[in-house]
């Protein structure tokens, strides 16, 4: 899934100026972009866990 070119340039627009002038920041700005996309994405799909079932992956993890 890729961001919308749109998004991006409202992001960067959003950034106050000390933090656009760092590249990582713009970088680490649009990484989160996508992140969030894909989760929404995610939820649309209905790949999600509820609490509980997160729970018991997570707990399983520790055995």
């Amino acid at each position: 899934m890729s961001i919308s070119k749109t998004k991006i340039i409202a992001a960067i627009e959003a950034m106050p100026q000390e933090e656009f002038e760092d590249i990582d920041e713009v970088i680490e700005e649009i990484i989160l972009l996508e992140k969030i996309e894909q989760g929404l994405k995610d939820m649309r799909e209905g790949k999600v866990y509820t609490q509980e079932e997160a729970k018991k992956i997570m707990y399983s993890w520790l055995k």
